[in-house]
């Protein structure tokens, strides 16, 4: 019989992901004891199979985009990308799938990590195969999500590709169904396009993008279809089989279309359904709800920081929640009071989950920030929503010849702040913090009209938005 080992620890984190290490190390630096725990590689999702493998995918076909918009420069980059060249790239990033690195920060930081399976075994205890780790403050889920399956007869023996096989893929495949319209599906479809796979997209709904403005999913949509890949939308996969190495997808309409290879990428499941919720009452393979400090409701020791809180499944938007849950620990820990006072930690240990930025990097880029103009109605603002076509910007037409975009800016009316902000067209995500500041920060348009943008830069879109305001 193995004899059980005891730890005792002020924090335990389950998740060795982003948010777990950022909750890791503002514990530490508040003098909290923290034990980490994680079955796969440290470092997580973003590290291995999402933002850094896709968007090394996603970089030389942008940057080929951009070039070939460049009289003087298309000409030198009409060829195909050198497939091989880019996965290695992209092998490099991920670290070729070790963590070393990851661990090596871990104990730099002075907490001490824990490989294996984590389960919660009671209240303030976690079970890491013959290890107890029990914590006096705080445990933490942190253990993100998994992509989701549809519900279609022997899915399981077709062996279909998801996020993770996406980013990770050693090949191109000569065709590639990807199924979804979401942000994982347009990257994907606009990465391997370019890649030399022949994509089609096929979408239940009548758009890609739809948590965004519809204008963002229809210029994505129109950019894919003319580097070549075939998007139909209002289209639903009945059934999918393998056959000899060949996928064969039917579709509502009856329609057969063969393929090497087929992406699901139509939503994200809590990794929750085996980490030990039913011995603390709460109900395996559920989202956590959680406070504004990211404690999890109905209790005073359980946190639910990052996707598994379902409140926006993003990297840096769990990190941000880390960072507030870490605040909020350490408070607590010290039997003070969260530090809302101290203008330096106002809010930090207390969650904004409506000023959320997001990037899309297909080509054209998507960028959105805070409420759509049907979000911002469905909440009872009201707003107007000011539109500028982003060519008519001096930036615009000196980063691409035949530059299209759009952008979006909705105007709380009552307060003359912004409630969100949506830009579309290459290079956009670097604009997306000025939007993200004057949302989270409610500045009054008044004030916006001194924030003076350097020209000539895609920045000057915010003169335009606040010309076309004043003038309609």
């Amino acid at each position: 019989m193995t004899e059980t080992e005891t730890n005792l620890y002020d924090v335990v984190v389950l998740g060795a992901g982003p948010v777990g290490e950022n909750v890791a190390d503002r514990t530490r630096a508040a003098g909290l004891t923290t034990a980490v725990v994680e079955s796969e590689l440290v470092g997580g999702e973003c590290s291995y199979w999402a933002c850094m493998p896709s968007k090394a995918l996603l970089r030389p076909v942008i940057a080929r985009a951009d070039a070939r918009r460049l009289p003087g420069l298309r000409e030198a980059v009409q060829g195909p990308l050198d497939t091989t060249a880019v996965l290695a790239r992209r092998n490099w990033f991920t670290g070729d799938w070790t963590d070393d690195g990851q661990v090596d920060w871990i104990k730099s930081i002075g907490a001490d990590l824990h490989r294996g399976h984590g389960r919660l075994t009671g209240p303030r205890t976690v079970t890491v195969g013959d290890k107890v780790l029990t914590a006096r403050h705080a445990v933490v889920v942190a253990t993100g999500t998994r992509a989701a399956l549809p519900d279609l007869p022997g899915i399981a023996e077709v062996k279909p590709w998801t996020s993770r096989e996406a980013t990770s893929a050693q090949s191109a495949p000569g065709r590639l169904v990807v199924v979804g319209g979401g942000v994982v599906a347009t990257e994907m479809a606009t990465a391997w396009q370019a890649l030399g796979s022949q994509v089609t997209l096929l979408v239940r709904g009548k758009g890609l993008l739809d948590r965004m403005e519809p204008f963002a999913g229809e210029l994505v949509a129109e950019a894919l279809t003319e580097a070549g890949a075939d998007v139909r939308t209002g289209t639903s996969v009945v059934s999918v089989t393998r056959s000899d190495g060949t996928v064969v997808v039917v579709t509502d309409t009856g329609e057969r279309i063969e393929a090497d290879e087929i992406l699901f990428a139509v939503g994200r499941a809590p990794r929750t359904d085996d980490i030990g919720l039913d011995t603390v009452g709460l109900a395996p393979g559920s989202w956590l709800t959680v406070d504004d400090s990211l404690r999890v409701t109905g209790t005073d020791w359980l946190y639910g920081v990052g996707d598994v809180n379902h409140r926006a499944l993003l990297t840096h938007q769990g990190k941000y929640q880390a960072r507030i849950a870490g605040a909020a620990i350490a408070a607590r820990a010290a039997g003070t009071d969260l530090p809302e006072s101290d203008p330096w930690s106002a809010h930090a240990a207390t969650a904004d989950h409506e000023s959320v930025p997001q990037v899309v990097f297909t080509d054209p880029e998507a960028a959105a920030v805070g409420l759509s103009l049907a979000e911002a109605e469905q909440a009872g603002h009201r707003v107007r929503a000011v539109d500028v076509d982003m060519s008519s910007v001096a930036g615009a037409g000196l980063y691409a010849e035949g530059y299209k975009g759009r952008a979006r800016m909705v105007v709380d009316l009552e307060q003359e702040i912004v409630r969100g902000v949506t830009f579309v067209g290459p290079g956009v995500g670097e604009l997306i913090h000025s939007a993200t500041i004057a949302v989270a920060g409610q500045v009054p348009l008044a004030r916006l009209w001194h924030a003076v943008p350097s020209y000539p830069t895609l920045s000057e879109v915010w003169l335009r938005l606040l010309e076309a305001y004043r003038d309609n």
